[in-house]
C-alpha cells in the first residue's frame, strides 16, 4: 500500500469508566487494522498502559506529544493529559467526564487542522461531560458547532440507514420542533449523504409519520397532514424520490424498509429502537452533513459490564471501517465532480 493511502483515524476515548477503551484495545489488537489505517488515540500513554495491563491486551503503543510524531504501522497515543487517573469502572465521575471532553476537544482540533482524516468517538456519559464551558447534550451537537453544517444523526449499516428529524429532544417537544424548514433541511442532508458518502446515485427515502398511524387523516393529530405531507410534496417537485409519511408501527415489521435507501424517523426512539433491534452490534452512528467524517458505535458506555473484559467491539470496528469508506467515497466524489468533462471520451 502506498503511503498516501493510509488514513489517519483519530479516536476520542469517551468515558474511561465505561467500555470505550476496552473496545478500542480489542479493535486494534488485530494487527490487520494497521494495514490500511493509522490510529491516533487521544488520551494518555500512562492511562492506556494501565488499561492494557487490566485487560491483558497484547497491543503495543507509540506515545506522542505532537501530532507530527505519528508513526504509520503503530497504534499512536497522543498525550492529552499526563497525570495518573483513578479509573473506577461503572462509576459516574465528573473528573472522568472532563477527561472525555479533553480527548474530544483535542481530537476535533486535529480534525479541523487536517492532522487526522476522520474521527471515531467512543461513548461518553452525557451527564458527566457537562460543565460551564461544555453544555452540549452529546457529540453531534458539539461537532456541528465546531465543524459547521447541518448535522444529522444517521444510523447506518450496508442494508439499513436511519436518519432523525429530531435527536436528543424530549418526546413532549418533538411535534413543535418539526417544521417544514427542518424536514427540508434534514431530507436534503440525508439525500446528499447517500450520494456523496455512500455512492447511491438516485436515493429513495421514506419518511415516518410523527403520530401513531401517521395521524389517521387527522384523527390522531394534525401534524402529519398539515406539516409533513405538504413539505414532502414540495421536495418531490424538485425531483427527489421522497415518500411518506408512513405509519411507523408496521414499517419495519413488514420489511417495507428494504424498499428504500434510507428512512427518516421523526424522533430518537422511533428510529433507533427498530434500527438497533435489527442491526445491534453491526450498526454505526454517522454524523451526516458535516465538513468532516465522524462515526461512533451504536451503543453507550455500558457501565454495567465495564472493566469485565466482555464488551463486544464489533460496532466500534464497523465505525472505523465506515469512517474510512466514507472518507474515500467523499474524496472520489469530489474528484469526479471537480471536472466531470475530464473523464469524458474525446471526440474524433
Amino acid at each position: 500500500m502506498k503511503k498516501e493511502e493510509y488514513i489517519k483515524v483519530g479516536i476520542s476515548v469517551g468515558d474511561l469508566n465505561g467500555i470505550g477503551t476496552e473496545i478500542i484495545l480489542k479493535t486494534f489488537e488485530d494487527s490487520r487494522m494497521l494495514e490500511f489505517c493509522t490510529p491516533i488515540i487521544f488520551a494518555s500513554i500512562k492511562t492506556m498502559s494501565f488499561l492494557k495491563k487490566h485487560f491483558n491486551s497484547s497491543i503495543n503503543f507509540h506515545g506522542i506529544n505532537d501530532i507530527n510524531q505519528v508513526v504509520e504501522g503503530k497504534v499512536n497515543v497522543f498525550n492529552v493529559w499526563k497525570d495518573n487517573v483513578n479509573i473506577e469502572f461503572g462509576k459516574e465521575d465528573q473528573f472522568i467526564g472532563q477527561l472525555a471532553v479533553k480527548s474530544l476537544e483535542k481530537a476535533t482540533e486535529a480534525l479541523k487542522n487536517d492532522a487526522i482524516d476522520v474521527l471515531v468517538t467512543a461513548p461518553i456519559n452525557k451527564l458527566t461531560i457537562q460543565s460551564d464551558s461544555f453544555k452540549f447534550p452529546g457529540h453531534t451537537n458539539y461537532l456541528a458547532k465546531e465543524l459547521g453544517g447541518t448535522s444529522l444523526m444517521f444510523m447506518v449499516t450496508d442494508e439499513l440507514k436511519v436518519g432523525l428529524l429530531t435527536d436528543h429532544v424530549p418526546v413532549k417537544d418533538v411535534a413543535k420542533h418539526i417544521t417544514p424548514k427542518l424536514i427540508t433541511e434534514k431530507v436534503e442532508t440525508v439525500y446528499e449523504s447517500l450520494v456523496k458518502d455512500f455512492k447511491i446515485n438516485k436515493p429513495r427515502i421514506a419518511i415516518l409519520g410523527i403520530n401513531p398511524h401517521a395521524g389517521d387523516n387527522g384523527v390522531i393529530g394534525e401534524e402529519d397532514d398539515k406539516v409533513v405531507k405538504p413539505t414532502l410534496e414540495k421536495i418531490r417537485e424538485k425531483g427527489k424520490l421522497v415518500y411518506g409519511p408512513y405509519s411507523a408501527d408496521s414499517f419495519f415489521g413488514s420489511k417495507n424498509y428494504k424498499n428504500f435507501d434510507a428512512i427518516v424517523a421523526s424522533y430518537h426512539d422511533q428510529g433507533l429502537i427498530p434500527f438497533k433491534t435489527i442491526t445491534f452490534g453491526e450498526g454505526v452512528n454517522f454524523t451526516a452533513g458535516l465538513s468532516k467524517v465522524r462515526t461512533s458505535p451504536d451503543h453507550g458506555t455500558a457501565f454495567e459490564i465495564a472493566g469485565k473484559g466482555i464488551a463486544d467491539e464489533s460496532s466500534f470496528k464497523e465505525a472505523v471501517f465506515t469512517a474510512i469508506q466514507v472518507f474515500k467515497n467523499r474524496k472520489e466524489y469530489k474528484k469526479i465532480s471537480k471536472n466531470p468533462l475530464k473523464t469524458a471520451p474525446k471526440k474524433i
